[in-house]
């Protein structure tokens, strides 16, 4: 979510919306009295037209300012559809406001439910979509494109679109090398489409949780082989971006759990070498100590932070 914006046109107690209706009174006066002066010649009634132009560009984006303002306050109140309107007038009046239509976009997200394919609620995904890109498209600052990639990746995710949420991420990290997070969500993601085809295959065979395909048995080595063939891309991707989460961030249990997962992943389609495979649950089995072991740490720090007792650690 954008960081709320601090406008300073509200100092001194000057409201924008009072500086808005004085800019469009005091710019029309000035743009009368000028045509009145003009006797009006051609020349000069252009001018005119123009100083009125002009006028109304400033004028407008003061009020697209008010409106964010107004959209905030209503976002903040959990009044996301009276915000909306107010960010979409914003916009309009406004169209470089690129913070309003991060918020706009953003309020968008706040009404989409994860999950629920229904035609409205994937309208509004498309909606919030459409107005990240045009935040892309503006070239805005470093920062609001690479939240405006991952909104769009989220968004994808959450619809099943896997192709596409992973374009998005791989923006992100385009974008900012040393964030962590899309790393792990691209992971997630490979993750994903191994496994749901692989349960698939293995509830066709009547396999158990605890049992791996067989490569004595001629169909579970069929099915071995084409799952292999099928998921190994997406698994040696899964363990390098998941390894690279954690390198940017060495804590990051969440990576961590998803790297044994998706070493039990290759580790179940190796049928043709039973030695690799052994080797493969030992390296996930020591990713879930990993993952516990930072896990304890970091809630024995929030347990020591909320005490508020003195550490010895040296600072770094």
């Amino acid at each position: 979510m954008p960081a709320h914006p601090q406008w300073r046109g509200e100092a001194h107690g000057v409201r924008l919306a009072d500086l808005s209706n004085r800019c469009l009174w005091a710019y029309d006066a000035v743009a009368r009295e000028t045509y009145t002066a003009m006797n009006n010649s051609r020349l000069l009634t252009l001018a005119a037209i123009g100083l009125a132009l002009i006028s109304s560009v400033g004028c407008n984006k003061l009020r697209a300012r008010d409106q964010l303002n107004k959209g905030v306050e209503a976002y903040k109140n959990s009044h996301y559809e009276l915000a909306i309107d107010h960010f979409q007038q914003a916009v309009q009046l406004d169209p470089s406001l690129i913070n309003a239509r991060m918020y706009l976009a953003t309020a968008f997200v706040s009404q989409y439910i994860p999950g629920v394919d229904s035609p409205d609620n994937l309208r509004t995904a498309q909606q919030a979509i459409d107005e990240y890109l045009r935040v892309i498209d503006a070239n805005p600052a470093r920062d609001q494109k690479v939240n405006a990639a991952k909104g769009i990746a989220y968004l994808y995710l959450n619809m099943k679109k896997f192709d596409d949420a992973k374009k998005y991420y791989r923006m992100a990290s385009e974008l900012d090398p040393n964030d962590p997070e899309p790393y792990y969500s691209v992971g997630v993601i490979d993750w994903t489409a191994c496994y749901q085809p692989r349960m698939e295959e293995r509830a066709k065979l009547s396999l158990k949780g605890d049992e791996h395909l067989n490569p004595k048995n001629k169909d579970q080595a069929k099915v071995c082989a084409e799952l292999k063939e099928k998921n190994m891309p997406a698994i040696q991707e899964g363990m390098d971006v998941l390894n690279k989460a954690i390198q940017l961030r060495p804590d990051y249990d969440d990576a961590m759990a998803y790297l044994n997962l998706m070493y039990r992943e290759r580790a179940d389609v190796e049928c043709d070498d039973l030695n690799a495979r052994t080797e493969d649950l030992k390296t996930a089995d020591h990713w879930v100590d990993e993952a516990m072991q930072k896990k304890q740490e970091r809630a024995a720090k929030e347990a020591q932070k909320a005490s508020g007792a003195i550490t010895t650690e040296e600072p770094k």
